[in-house]
Formats: structure tokens, C-alpha cells, sequence
């Protein structure tokens, strides 16, 4: 798969150049769209895309704890394929760009913004198929990067309904304080016949 998927002599410069953009820069421009998303955005939209912002770096996390476990070479790495773009010689499972664009794809739609998601996802599968393209990753590279971005996003997902379920329990509990006692109050003239 690795052989049919990855750009050769015979493919066409566009093709490649096409590539490149989106592995070196279509994550640049995701990047700066989220920043406009929270910087105009709705509190809804501004909460998911955090919670994309912190099923991402898990998902950074976890992949950077399988590339020290697994340690698989890249496809330039075992003489096969041709590489696009220059990379340096480190371990290549699971495929970092995959990661964070599937976590944040999955962020997204998780946090309800099917618009947004749609987005997200074109450019992720795009992001994939480019480090594939480029022979700086096998298949398998990708897809572990896919898998665990969407378990980041997952992740931080239940993290934050588990936060928010925190802070709506924590904000009735502050209101009933705040009520008083939960006893009905005694009119005034039946109190004055209890004190005597």
C-alpha cells in the first residue's frame, strides 16, 4: 500500500506540491482558524475548541510515549520509497501530524460543531494521505496517529463533562447555601409565642 500511495518520479508536480502544502502548511492554517474561533467564537465554540486544544496534546502525549516504545524507522529509513521533504532520521510510529489533526477532527465533533468537524476532517484525512505521499510515513504510521488522536480527544472529552459535571454540582450546592436554611420560616407572630 505504502508503494501505491507514496508520489514516485512519474507523479505529477502538482501532485507533490500539493503535498507539501498540506503537510508543512495546512496545519499553520488550521491552527490560525482556531485561534479566530476563540477569539470571535461563541462560549460554546471557544469550549470545544479547547477541549481540541487538550485532545491534542494527549494525543502528543501518547504518541510520543509509542515512538519511544516502538521505535519503527521511517520508509526512507529501510531504502524504500522516495521522500519528498526533508526529515530527520527519528522514529516514525505513530505519525505526529495524523495525531493532532484526528484529535482535533474528533474534538470537534464531539464539542458539536459539525461545520467546523467537516473541516477538520477533510484536512486530516488530507494531512495523512500527504505524510504518506511524501514518504516520510507508512500507512500504519497514519493511521496510529488517527487512532490515537481520536483516543486524545476522547479523552479529554469525558475529562471536561466530568469537570463540568463537577462545577454544576459544586454551583447547586453554593445556591442552597445560599437559600438558607430549607426549613419553612415561622410568620413572625408564631415565633414571638414559641420564645415566650
Amino acid at each position: 500500500m505504502f508503494q501505491s500511495l507514496n508520489a514516485s518520479v512519474d507523479t505529477p508536480a502538482g501532485v507533490v506540491a500539493a503535498a507539501r502544502w498540506i503537510s508543512q502548511s495546512l496545519p499553520l492554517a488550521m491552527a490560525a482558524w482556531l485561534a479566530a474561533i476563540v477569539a470571535l467564537g461563541t462560549g460554546r465554540q471557544r469550549r470545544a475548541v479547547l477541549s481540541a486544544f487538550a485532545g491534542m496534546a494527549l494525543a502528543w502525549v501518547g504518541a510520543q510515549a509509542l515512538r519511544h516504545g516502538v521505535q519503527a524507522p521511517r520508509p526512507a529509513q529501510l531504502g524504500l520509497g522516495m521522500q519528498w521533504i526533508d526529515h530527520a532520521a527519528r522514529a516514525g510510529f505513530p505519525s505526529l501530524h495524523a495525531a493532532g489533526a484526528f484529535a482535533l477532527a474528533a474534538a470537534l465533533s464531539l464539542g458539536r460543531m459539525p461545520w467546523a468537524a467537516g473541516v477538520a476532517w477533510t484536512a486530516a484525512l488530507a494531512i495523512a494521505w500527504s505524510r504518506v505521499c511524501l514518504g516520510v510515513h507508512f500507512p500504519s504510521d497514519v493511521l496510529a496517529g488517527a487512532l490515537t488522536g481520536m483516543l486524545g480527544a476522547w479523552a479529554a472529552h469525558r475529562a471536561g463533562l466530568a469537570l463540568d459535571g463537577f462545577r454544576t454540582e459544586a454551583i447547586g450546592s453554593a445556591a442552597l447555601l445560599q437559600q438558607g436554611p430549607l426549613l419553612p420560616r415561622m410568620p413572625a407572630a408564631e415565633r414571638h409565642e414559641s420564645e415566650r
